[in-house]
């Protein structure tokens, strides 16, 4: 298990009643980033507390930079960095202290703290407000810190509960980038997110978890080839030609497609992508059928997402139930009653 930063295997954890984990099984290769996509209350942020020591499974294994997280729980954080949802920041402190605190608690001299911290505020787009106060800072300020800290060490394995959230396009790229530099440095990062095209953006690993289980691993196209390849999507100009359109589509794809009258759509799946593309262009052409739009796709990350969790909600589509509560920080640090205390 040397090549895999993280390792889980029948991991179970309930709430009273609920079970929030139920046989979690997942393995994540270093110096990747691996994206941990499900419904609201499928067990993503309680997976994600087991993994960085906040919380205790009650049955199962657990292996974090090659260190039980049970037995071993203090190896674990010191390899690793958490970012929750909620920023967990000092507001009394100002954006470049609250970098230089972090580094000094990571044993980092002082030296070396002021400058990984000048580092991380450029590089997060804060250096023009590094000396203001917190409570002075904006909600997405506040993010943006809040991940800067987790940065502050490169660790081996970087959690991400939800990182963007909040955050603006621009901002949001520079987190991106972000995390994508640490993966090329030899990092590893398993990140939660509400958005599914950055996971499709970012993720070299999807696990989709649903009930407290994986029920889907792999690479964003593996996938999206569960539920079909490449498909042809067709808008003729006039309803008229719907039929005629349908025909042509049907005998080159082999298959009858779904049809969309109001919005003169044909879609149907095909083996051959440019032949059958090809083919159909030519044919209603010949047949004098006008087309408004063609075009070949693949399914997107959300119709994999809504086939296999059966028409669930996506992560953001509302707040997280009892068994999903955020918690921690870093690993030099847990977060008790909204504060952080050494580990």
């Amino acid at each position: 298990m040397d090549s895999f930063a993280v390792v889980a295997e029948g991991v179970r954890k309930r709430f009273g009643a609920t079970q929030a984990l139920d046989g979690f099984d997942l393995t994540v290769p270093e110096a990747t980033v691996c994206g941990l996509l499900g419904p609201n209350g499928a067990g993503k942020t309680t997976a994600v507390r087991v993994l960085t020591t906040l919380l205790r499974a009650d049955a199962g294994r657990a292996l974090v930079a090659g260190f039980d997280v049970a037995d071993r729980p203090a190896e674990v954080r010191y390899r690793i960095g958490l970012a929750g949802q909620n920023p967990a920041v000092d507001e009394i402190l100002t954006g470049r202290e609250n970098l230089e605190m972090w580094g000094r608690l990571y044993h980092l001299d002082r030296a070396t703290a002021r400058r990984r911290a000048g580092e991380l505020l450029d590089r997060f787009g804060l250096a023009g407000d590094a000396d203001k106060r917190v409570k002075h800072y904006s909600g997405g300020m506040r993010r943006r810190l809040d991940l800067a800290a987790a940065f502050v060490l490169a660790p081996r394995v970087l959690f991400l509960d939800e990182p963007t959230t909040g955050l603006d396009p621009r901002n949001r790229n520079e987190v991106w980038q972000a995390v994508r530099d640490l993966a090329a440095s030899g990092s590893t990062v398993l990140m939660t997110t509400q958005y599914l095209f950055e996971a499709d953006q970012l993720a070299h690993q999807i696990a989709v978890i649903d009930s407290g289980r994986v029920i889907a691993d792999g690479s964003p196209d593996e996938l999206k080839s569960m539920i079909g390849g490449d498909q042809i999507d067709l808008v003729v100009r006039a309803a008229a030609d719907l039929a005629e359109a349908a025909r042509v589509l049907a005998a080159a794809a082999g298959a009858e497609p779904v049809a969309d009258p109001d919005a003169r759509r044909l879609i149907a799946p095909v083996r051959d992508r440019i032949g059958a593309l090809t083919e159909v262009v030519g044919e209603l052409g010949e047949r004098g059928v006008a087309v408004e739009d063609i075009a070949l796709r693949r399914p997107t990350l959300d119709e994999v997402f809504l086939s296999l969790t059966g028409g669930k909600p996506a992560p953001g589509a509302g707040k997280q139930g009892a068994g999903e509560q955020t918690a921690g920080k870093q690993g030099a640090g847990k977060q008790a009653d909204g504060k952080r205390v050494a580990a």
